[in-house]
C-alpha cells in the first residue's frame, strides 16, 4: 500500500463504504480516514457491529452534512432464526430459549408481516447504543442492568419477504430511521409465538444510495490516492432533495459573510443548497417567513 502523508490532507467528499460484520462504524470510520489521509472525518450515523453494508464516511468539509442525514429512511437485507431467542436480539449474544417452530410456514409469516407495516411501536432493546444518564444501554445490558425504555414510533414503508428455509427467514425492509430490525425480528417472531434473532443483518440503501455504489475497505486498500479520490461525492450529491439556489456575486458575498439575502422564491423555514456565482456548491441555506435566504450551514 503506498505511503500516506502524516500530516493530513484536506480533502472534501463522501466515500459510500460497505462495512465489514463485526466492525464497529468508528473503526471502519478510523480505517478510511487514515487510508484517505484526511485531517478529518465522520459518519452519518452508527451501523450495529454486527451489520454489514452502507456507510457513508465523510471526509473534510463534507463532515458538515452529516447532520442531514440522520432523518435519512434506510433499507435493510435480514436473516432472522425462528424458534431461538437470544439474550441481545442477534447471532452475538447467547441463545436463552428454544421454541417450537411447529405450523410456521410461508403463509402463516405472510399473514405476521402485513401487521408490521405503517407506522408502529417498538421498545429500543437494552443492546443499543441509546444512553441512560450519559451510560449506553449495551453496557449497562452487559452488566445484567435492565431498565425501562419508552416505546417509540416507527415507520415500516415496506417488508418484502424472499424466502423461509430450515427456520431462517430472510426478509428486505425498507423503514425510517431510529428502526431497530432486531427488534423487529423479535417481535414477528413473538407473534408466531416460537421467538427469533437476527443472524444476518446487511444495509442495502441509506437515504437515495445503494450499496452498488459502496465499495468495501479491502477493495479501497488496493487503490492509490488518486483513484480513491475519484471515489468521493459531492456534498451536495447527498442532499438530492434539497431545491437548489444559484446566487450571482453580490448574493455570494453576503452569504459567505453571514449575512440574508432577499429570495422571494422559497419558502419559510425551506433549506435550500446554495451555489455561488461560479456555481460552486457553498453550502445550506434556510428561508424564512420575511422571504429572506439566511446560511445555515456554509461549506467555505
Amino acid at each position: 500500500m503506498p505511503k500516506r502523508n502524516k500530516k493530513g490532507r484536506d480533502i472534501d467528499g463522501v466515500l459510500i463504504l460497505d462495512k465489514a460484520p463485526g466492525q464497529t462504524s468508528n473503526h471502519a470510520l478510523q480505517e478510511i480516514k487514515r487510508l484517505f489521509g484526511a485531517n478529518k472525518a465522520g459518519h452519518t450515523g452508527s451501523l450495529d457491529p454486527l451489520a454489514s453494508g452502507l456507510l457513508p464516511i465523510c471526509l473534510g468539509q463534507s463532515t458538515k452534512v452529516a447532520q442531514f442525514l440522520l432523518d435519512a429512511d434506510k433499507r435493510y437485507f435480514v436473516k432472522g432464526k425462528l424458534g431461538e431467542i437470544s439474550d441481545t436480539g442477534d447471532s452475538d449474544g447467547e441463545i436463552i430459549m428454544y421454541k417450537s417452530t411447529k405450523g410456521i410456514n410461508e403463509s402463516a409469516l405472510k399473514e405476521t408481516l402485513k401487521r408490521y407495516t405503517g407506522v408502529i411501536s417498538q421498545i429500543p432493546p437494552m443492546y443499543s447504543a441509546l444512553k441512560k444518564n450519559g451510560i449506553p444501554l449495551y453496557k449497562l445490558a452487559r452488566k445484567g442492568i435492565e431498565i425501562e425504555r419508552q416505546p417509540r414510533e416507527v415507520s415500516i414503508y415496506e417488508i418484502k419477504f424472499i424466502s423461509l428455509e430450515d427456520d431462517i427467514v430472510s426478509l428486505e425492509v425498507s423503514c425510517s430511521k431510529g428502526t431497530y430490525i432486531r427488534t423487529l425480528i423479535e417481535d414477528i417472531g413473538r407473534d408466531l409465538n416460537c421467538g427469533g434473532h437476527v443472524v444476518e443483518l446487511r444495509r442495502i440503501g441509506f437515504a437515495h444510495l445503494n450499496i452498488a455504489q459502496s465499495r468495501s475497505f479491502e477493495e479501497l486498500k488496493k487503490m492509490s490516492l488518486d483513484e480513491l479520490d475519484k471515489l468521493l461525492l459531492g456534498s451536495d450529491e447527498m442532499l438530492p432533495s434539497l431545491e437548489s439556489i444559484f446566487l450571482d456575486y453580490d448574493q455570494s458575498s453576503d452569504i459567505k459573510f453571514g449575512r440574508k439575502i432577499k429570495c422571494n422564491e422559497l419558502s419559510a423555514t425551506q433549506k435550500v443548497k446554495l451555489y455561488d456565482f461560479e456555481k460552486n456548491f457553498i453550502g445550506i441555506g434556510e428561508g424564512n417567513t420575511l422571504s429572506e435566504l439566511a446560511p445555515k450551514r456554509l461549506f467555505v
